[in-house]
């Protein structure tokens, strides 16, 4: 018969079982450890993953306003549509599942025009959550509501909406690359959106709610809120006007003069710094910020693969380049402003100084042209600076000395960044004082072999004419919360003092000579006193590198009113085609001075006139409609304009123009005198190239007026380059058709 254990088996055998149990107890223990203490962070996120729900509540984008509080950009509800994978296990039928997932990919891909294959490869992953589409607006969001409420395979189980917000910019293209645009998560990704992202944006909240199994919410288990702060606004200095009036006259000009790389314009207060208008062609919608130009695609269409990938990337960066803060260039005779402002300062010129000019000079060994190759003679200050002589500049520069130049170069603040509020503003280019001898001096007096931005340029000539303060450009002028109050303002800065009051006087004496009897003569406004420089440059560095000889930038700066400058206006045009007009003085002038006539009236600066001025305006057209035809002849006849009349009747029943526009001297009203006369029909001229004289024949024989727009009509070279009807287009006679002139006797 078998024994049973002995004592000491027994021992033993408890020996062991200790062993194990603390053994066990000392894994389980570590273990325990390990995932309470060491590792109970990721433990604890794994457990709130499955027991709560956790959605980020996205705070509302402050808005952009103009300076009159006019909307510039705005943010509205958009939703974000999801569906929830970890529920469809609850049809436990798997071919009636299968169903209800095509079901929801068909709605959605439709709804949301998407592809079905990715929608309904979204239904197989394994989560709680994952997003369709975002920035889903209101029609779309709708119908998908109401495929949720009409639905027989209960689909609200499986599909939820979000709300978010979508960033709108309601004036499209206006102020865009200003602006700039943002993000599919409303982030800012250029110009103010992007400068001022911190301040738009606001502060997320969120929604922590708990949740089942299937991860179906269970609010009235526990629920917490935390509400998102909606971002602050922007107040700017940008008037809408202004920057509507600077955009349609630049992108016209680049239209003009064909342009070929952009063109760019600032309109800017000179005693503030406050930014007008900054405005760049071609430009995007910030609707759509990632659409080329039908230019600009057909390009990119020509191409494949990662010769395509990289000129889509170059030609959206370009679109969205600010051209006014990023780009440098060779200003070209605007230049000048600077160098006769610190000759004057430091005495080395003087109004009745004199400089020969015999179409170059000499330095070091150097030949220097002037723009006229015969030469000015001998020339003041007043017509150096108006006929843009290069001489007579170099000759300041020379008399100057590096040092001293230098000096002022670097006063004007052309050898820093301005500092505006605006992403993306380039630093200068330029010559250093112990690396500037005579012949870098001398290129440099006119404006050549050294780059500056457009911003640097109109900062440093409102210096030259707000009595010599440099003061630093802003486009924004408050900070305020979503209630109106006032978070932060942007006060004008003074830098520091440049030029004396007296030296700037002359400065405004001699730009408006420039206007009056110079290179300038484009930019005139009748009935105000504008002052003017216009600037060609070379582009030497992209000459070199093409092998091309007829790569030209023209500008043009305009000032007003010179009496108590307010307004600066800088328009650069860039590269026009080779044999074409390329002078600032001619292309760029006209438009600035269309800018000027526009908005000077707008701020509330009135007109006037000369006596001589008040002899070519344009005349009230009188109204005769009710009057007997004699009275309405005798009528228009005492006004001195001529009149035609159409029909059988003894009373004027209409005419062409109304009384409430204005036509010039001798031009025609026709008078309609009974039902039965039919509008009487006119071909519109070509004008482009036409005198004033030509152009105004032309018309009279063609039964039409003209509105006269542009420079000096009495000036010399003034010929008609734009129309606002197309020539062969047939009008009611009598029509009122605007051209514009200028002269193409320009300096530069």
């Amino acid at each position: 018969m078998a024994k049973g254990p002995t004592r000491t088996m027994w021992v033993r055998m408890m020996i062991v079982m200790l062993v194990l149990g603390v053994g066990m107890l000392g894994v389980t223990g570590v273990r325990l450890a390990t995932i309470m203490i060491a590792d109970s962070e990721f433990y604890q996120e794994k457990a709130a993953e499955q027991q709560l729900y956790d959605t980020v509540l996205s705070p509302t984008r402050g808005d952009i306003y103009d300076r009159n509080m006019n909307t510039l950009a705005t943010s509205a509800t958009v939703w974000t549509v999801y569906i929830t994978p970890n529920d469809f296990p609850d049809i436990s039928d798997e071919a009636k599942r299968a169903i209800v997932k095509q079901d929801i990919a068909n709605h959605l891909a439709t709804i949301l025009e998407l592809n079905v294959d990715d929608v309904l490869a979204m239904t197989a992953k394994s989560s709680s959550y994952v997003i369709v589409k975002k920035q889903v607006e209101k029609p779309e969001a709708d119908k998908i509501r109401e495929y949720i409420s009409t639905s027989e395979y209960g689909v609200g189980n499986y599909i939820g909406l979000d709300e978010s917000t979508k960033r709108y910019y309601p004036n499209d293209n206006l102020a865009s690359v200003l602006m700039g645009f943002v993000g599919s998560d409303n982030q800012g990704l250029s110009g103010l959106e992007s400068y001022y992202d911190k301040d738009l944006t606001g502060t997320s909240g969120r929604v922590v709610a708990a949740k089942n199994a299937h991860g179906a919410d269970m609010p009235f288990s526990y629920e917490k809120v935390v509400d998102a702060t909606a971002g602050n606004s922007l107040v700017l200095t940008i008037d809408k006007f202004i920057q509507y009036v600077c955009e349609k006259n630049l992108e016209q000009a680049i239209i003009d003069n064909k342009i070929a790389e952009r063109g760019a314009c600032v309109v800017m207060n000179v005693n503030t710094g406050e930014i007008l208008a900054m405005a760049v062609k071609g430009d995007f919608d910030p609707n759509d910020p990632f659409t080329l130009s039908a230019e600009d695609k057909s390009i990119v269409d020509t191409l494949q693969g990662d010769e395509r990938t990289a000129k889509l990337s170059e030609l959206r960066n370009r679109q969205w380049r600010n051209k006014a803060i990023s780009d440098t260039y060779e200003p070209g005779s605007v230049f000048k402003i600077v160098t006769a402002s610190a000759a004057i300062e430091e005495d080395a010129a003087k109004l009745t100084s004199t400089y020969n000019c015999p179409g170059y000079i000499v330095v070091a060994g150097n030949r220097y042209k002037c723009h006229k190759l015969i030469g000015h003679g001998t020339l003041t200050l007043t017509g150096a600076m108006q006929q843009s002589c290069n001489p007579a500049f170099i000759t300041m520069g020379q008399q100057l000395g590096a040092t001293t130049f230098s000096k002022y170069f670097e006063a004007f603040g052309l050898t820093e960044k301005t500092g505006i509020d605006l992403p993306g503003e380039s630093a200068s280019v330029y010559h250093r004082v112990n690396a500037m001898g005579p012949t870098e001096l001398a290129s440099t007096s006119f404006g050549q072999t050294f780059k500056i931005t457009p911003i640097q340029l109109i900062t440093a000539v409102s210096a030259a004419v707000n009595g010599g303060y440099l003061v630093q450009p802003h486009a924004v002028n408050e900070i305020v919360d979503k209630n109106g109050n006032t978070i932060s303002k942007v006060d004008s800065t003074v830098k520091r003092q440049v030029i004396s009051t007296n030296t700037s006087e002359i400065m405004r004496q001699l730009l408006e000579a420039v206007v009056d009897g110079g290179g300038g003569k484009n930019a005139y406004v009748a009935g105000y006193r504008i002052g003017a420089k216009t600037g060609t440059s070379q582009k030497v560095a992209e000459m070199l590198a093409t092998g091309k000889d007829r790569l030209y930038i023209g500008s043009t700066v305009g000032v007003a009113p010179m009496d108590d400058p307010e307004i600066a206006v800088l328009m650069m045009l860039d590269q026009p085609p080779m044999g074409a007009a390329y002078y600032g003085g001619t292309i760029a002038a006209p438009s600035v001075g269309q800018i000027l006539s526009e908005i000077l009236p707008y701020m509330g600066f009135e007109p006037q006139y000369t006596e001589k001025q008040l002899e070519t305006l344009a005349i009230s057209v009188p109204n005769v409609v009710g009057n007997s035809v004699s009275v309405a002849k005798s009528t228009v006849t005492s006004s001195n304009l001529k009149y035609k009349v159409i029909g059988s009747g003894s009373t004027v029943i209409s005419q062409m123009p109304a009384s409430t526009q204005s036509i010039y001297q001798n031009g025609v009203v026709v008078l309609y005198t009974d039902e039965t006369s039919t509008t009487s029909i006119a071909t519109v001229p070509d004008f482009t190239g036409l005198t004033v004289s030509a152009a105004n024949k032309s018309a009279a024989n063609a039964g039409i007026n003209i509105e006269f727009s542009g420079t000096d009509l009495t000036t010399s070279g003034v010929v008609a380059y734009r129309q606002d009807y197309a020539a062969g287009l047939e009008v009611e006679s009598g029509t009122v058709i605007t051209v514009y002139f200028r002269s193409l006797e320009t300096a530069e």
